[in-house]
């Protein structure tokens, strides 16, 4: 008895792999800057290598967001510049994710 047949790949299978990918990306990003926000708020050593790498991945990811947000707590400053584009991204990349997934 040889290998079963092949099932060809049907446009609602690469739907679903390119909903993972967005989905995926958008996690990414949002666990750079919740990750982020958490190293700022523990008062992660600034010149550490990681935490710098981290610090520039968010600020990439979150430069446009960048002093939206103006209190003078430091604090929640970061967590409002740096958390409204986790969520932004999740909510658009998620919502993307599953149009991809119904088509």
């Amino acid at each position: 008895m040889g290998p079963p047949p092949e099932r060809p790949v049907r446009s609602q299978d690469t739907g679903r792999k390119a909903g993972l990918v967005v989905c995926t990306i958008a996690d990414v990003a949002a666990g750079f800057l919740g990750l982020w926000i958490l190293l700022f708020l523990l008062d992660a050593n600034q010149g550490n290598g990681f935490v710098e790498f981290v610090h520039g991945v968010a600020d990439w990811l979150g430069g446009w967001a960048q002093d939206i947000f103006t209190m003078d707590t430091e604090g929640l400053r970061v967590i409002l510049n740096y958390g409204l584009p986790a969520v932004i991204y999740l909510l658009i990349g998620h919502g993307i994710a599953a149009r991809l997934n119904r088509a």
